[in-house]
């Protein structure tokens, strides 16, 4: 069997991808974000109208004399929404192929993606999971800034409890959607950019199992950005990020823009995590046993799992939503037989492993970096993935801990106490790999890794300040407190947002053959980590003095540490306005080529050029050993990238047979 003709067979030569190519189009008539952008302007006036003619807005007081005006409102904003997704779809080009086939035309090109070049791909409808994995990196960063203004607003309020800057429904509005724009859009601020530009190199293949998948999953985002953006025009939603029945139905149309967005993403995650799934099951490498994974495979693993199990939860959650906000169902509504507590369930039991589905990845980046940066073999492998998998399995019993003090059966307490306190063991697990690759290592104190030495710390006070959470009689003093607020966010930024910048520091220079400036990223670092803990540290002692959550006015008292909060955030925003500066400077305007190994990894995505091949590998290399043999005596390569074509024939044999017997 020739050598190329296996790996072609298994993986797709190239991933084996037409090009989503115009012909000879001129360039505006050609699938990309302005054709998307109109079809979605197209869609939703589109959808707009149709929702008033089926309501007949106009006179709906008077047609349906039993049915608020506000639920005539509601259909044109929805069906709004959904034909601009369609809209925005079509434009981009992803029902081109499906058209074509559904006539029984070719399907357009006969090029691979990989050999679209230039910038302009970046804003198309492309299949090449490394392209997917920078629209994903760029466009998560805009989200992330977006929500850190909306942040800074707030804090900018809280500077005085008496003197105001937005109104009280403006503040709650600006409060919503920050909130649901950091749980929503950063669901993927790792799995996205990360899981899928380097997934498939990690585990030795040449593609992802699903291309258009991959390409529609991040594509959705946008969308999603967008439309809960318009909240904003459409009177917002006065109810936080977690939607809260009857509040949700009760409020104005603008939380179908919630709903709406909040569903999609839903979607989003869950075609990602199917198809990283797919992906590291049947596309690994020959030799690439489920004992060789990298950690960060692993934390992706995890994570999809929980994607794909919790997020059709979501969806499901903001359908009924949408329903009883429209159709006069009453899945939520308490006085038609429907139940609040139903919600509370149904968005819980995404809402708790979501928080895994940000923190597992971030476990992954870091368990990843520090045996490169420690030079020693990574302190009990087996340890670290038994703890990834212990997190994800608990993170589904823990749901009701969040319904403490909702008026829940009081029998069912005790056992949610349980669990929640139960899962700090495995995550106590992923703690002791840690500091045991830490012991006597000689660390280089790079900037990913002081990013990753910062996620352990940060991590921990979260972790411990959850562990009192987790206490029903704690929990019911401290709840809706900032005390809250400040466990959250040292849970979820202070762990997942310090592992994604370790991981664009690290990675960066893979991705794009561009190494960030060392100087701007040590200040960056310090400045972030300084005035990370200056921001959410104070507010443990606030919550504890009683302000609670969501209110723009409080007691004179505590005037003295907001203030001190608000003025460490602005440091805070700095911090990330100097990163954004660097990722600017270093990528666009210096460009500092980096095309080698800077780090000596033995990752296998390092084992290639920076960036990568059109196919990652010339052929599919056989993976002889851990990633993390650092020091080892005698340590094989981490895999032969050229081996002669009997090998790699026997290797595929004998993993497709190990397969089939398994």
């Amino acid at each position: 069997m020739a050598i190329e003709t296996q790996p072609e067979r298994a993986q797709g030569a190239g991933g084996g991808l037409p090009a989503e190519g115009g012909g000879g189009r001129p360039w505006w008539a050609r699938p990309a974000i302005h054709t998307a952008i109109v079809g979605a302007v197209v869609g939703y006036l589109l959808g707009h109208a149709l929702g008033d003619y089926l309501t007949g807005a106009t006179g709906a007081a008077n047609q349906y004399p039993n049915v608020p005006l506000s639920d005539s409102e509601d259909w044109p904003i929805v069906l709004g929404y959904t034909l601009a997704i369609i809209g925005w779809l079509a434009g981009l080009g992803v029902f081109n192929d499906i058209l074509r086939q559904m006539v029984g035309r070719p399907i357009s090109g006969n090029g691979r993606a990989h050999q679209n070049s230039g910038l302009a791909r970046f804003f198309r409808y492309e299949l090449d999971h490394k392209v997917v994995g920078i629209q994903y990196l760029v466009g998560m960063i805009i989200y992330f800034c977006t929500a850190g203004l909306l942040a800074m607003a707030m804090r900018t309020e809280l500077l005085s409890p008496v003197n105001h800057v937005f109104t009280s429904q403006v503040y709650i509005e600006i409060v919503g959607e920050h909130g649901t724009m950091m749980m929503m859009l950063m669901t993927s601020v790792i799995v996205g950019p990360f899981g899928n530009y380097l997934v498939p190199i990690m585990i030795g293949s040449k593609r992802v199992a699903f291309p258009r998948i991959e390409a529609l999953s991040f594509w959705l985002t946008p969308m999603a950005f967008l439309i809960l953006l318009s909240g904003f025009m459409l009177g917002g939603f006065p109810f936080g990020w977690t939607g809260y029945a009857p509040l949700s139905i009760q409020a104005t149309v603008g939380a179908d823009s919630y709903a709406v967005a909040f569903g999609l993403m839903g979607v989003s995650v869950a075609l990602a995590g199917f198809n990283i799934i797919v992906t590291v099951i049947c596309y690994r490498a020959p030799g690439m046993r489920w004992g060789r994974l990298p950690m960060f495979v692993w934390s992706m693993v995890s994570t999809s799992f929980l994607f794909v199990l919790a997020a059709p939860v979501l969806f499901a959650g903001m359908y009924m939503l949408i329903m009883d906000r429209t159709a006069q169902t009453a899945f939520f509504e308490d006085s038609l037989g429907g139940s609040s507590y139903l919600y509370e369930n149904v968005f819980w039991f995404f809402g708790h492993p979501e928080v895994y589905i940000l923190a597992l990845p971030g476990f992954g980046i870091v368990s990843e970096l520090i045996p490169v940066f420690c030079r020693k073999p990574l302190f009990a492998y087996k340890v670290a993935g038994a703890g990834m998998i212990g997190v994800s399995l608990l993170s589904f019993f823990v749901w009701q801990h969040h319904l403490f003090d909702s008026g829940i059966n009081p029998d069912m307490r005790p056992l949610f106490m349980v669990t929640t306190e139960l899962i700090s063991i495995p995550t106590g697990f992923i703690y002791l790999v840690a500091l045991g690759t830490f012991w006597k290592a000689k660390i280089r104190f790079r900037v990913p890794m002081l990013f990753c030495i910062a996620m352990y710390f940060n991590f921990l006070i979260g972790g411990i300040s959850g562990v009192y959470l987790s206490d029903v009689p704690a929990d019911t003093t401290e709840h809706g407190s900032f005390f809250v607020m400040a466990h959250f966010h040292y849970t979820i930024m202070g762990g997942l947002i310090f592992a994604f910048m370790a991981g664009i520091y690290y990675w960066l220079p893979k991705m794009t053959g561009i190494k960030l400036n060392e100087k701007l990223g040590l200040w960056h670092f310090w400045i972030m980590f300084i005035a990370f803990n200056s921001t959410f540290l104070p507010l443990f002692a606030v919550g504890d003095a009683g302000q609670p959550r969501r209110v723009f006015e409080y007691a004179t008292n505590l005037q003295g540490l907001n203030d001190w909060v608000s003025i460490s955030s602005y440091f805070l925003g700095f911090s990330i306005l100097l990163f954004v500066i660097n990722f600017v400077w270093s990528t666009v305007i210096v460009r500092e080529r980096e095309v080698g190994n800077p780090w000596q990894s033995r990752g296998l995505e390092w084992q290639v050029s920076s960036p990568p091949p059109a196919d990652n590998f010339d052929q599919i290399p056989v993976v002889l050993s851990s990633p993390y043999d650092y020091g080892v005596k005698d340590a094989q390569p981490v895999a032969d990238l050229h081996p002669p074509a009997g090998v790699v024939t026997a290797a595929i044999m004998s993993a497709d047979a190990a397969r089939v017997e398994a």
